[in-house]
């Protein structure tokens, strides 16, 4: 089988050099560029982002990154966020005050942590729910967040009936100074609020396990 194609989103912002070594150093055959058909066509979308929510959220609709990640969950296509690329998947950031709107994949908004130290710099373990792919063998592993922001509650497919015929998302949950979200898997649409391309084996192993998931 051939290594599977995943497209790092260039916008100007994020970790992208890292998150492209981590990805190839697991298999895939990764290409770093904001080109909408090579975005489409691929196997794999990664969403990377650090720094302010506004400014990721400039960076992506500049290159039209909103119009692709809409498009290729509109279609199944997965698409993987990481930190600030989970951040914007929500409605809406504040920060310092100031509200941003975001790519609205789902409800809620992101805020800053209420936590005695911020930001939140270093390891941790997570909350994996069972089920979880991301988390397959790794439930139990540390890893590892830079961030002041999180999404602190998660409502979506919360109130589907036990009998829907949608899976509802398997939310991962991290403590820092209270609960937050630190994954999320819906269907195509994959994020982490820690950076797996930072996480040692752990992260690599999710990256892998996300790969897994493509075909």
């Amino acid at each position: 089988m051939s290594a599977p194609s995943v497209v790092v989103l260039d916008y100007g912002f994020g970790n992208v050099r890292s998150a492209v070594r981590a990805l190839e150093r697991v298999g895939a055959k990764v290409e770093l560029t904001s080109d909408r058909e090579t975005a489409m066509a691929a196997d794999g979308l990664v969403v990377p982002g650090v720094g302010a929510y506004a400014a990721v959220m400039t960076g992506l609709r500049g290159v039209r990154g909103d119009w692709i990640v809409e498009r290729r969950l509109a279609g199944g296509l997965p698409v993987l966020g990481i930190c600030v690329g989970l951040q914007v998947m929500f409605d809406e950031g504040v920060e310092h005050g100031v509200s941003t709107e975001g790519l609205g994949q789902w409800p809620g908004i992101v805020e800053r942590l209420a936590a005695p130290v911020v930001p939140h710099m270093g390891w941790n373990t997570v909350d994996a729910p069972a089920g979880s792919r991301l988390f397959e063998g790794i439930a139990d592993e540390r890893f590892y967040f830079v961030h002041s922001y999180a999404a602190q509650t998660f409502t979506l497919g919360t109130d589907e009936p036990a009998d829907t015929v949608f899976a509802p998302p398997l939310v991962t949950w991290a403590d820092h100074g209270g609960r937050f979200v630190a994954a999320v898997e819906n269907g195509p649409l994959s994020a982490t609020q820690f950076h797996p391309e930072k996480s040692g084996d752990a992260g690599a192993q999710l990256l892998t396990n996300w790969l897994g998931t493509l075909r």
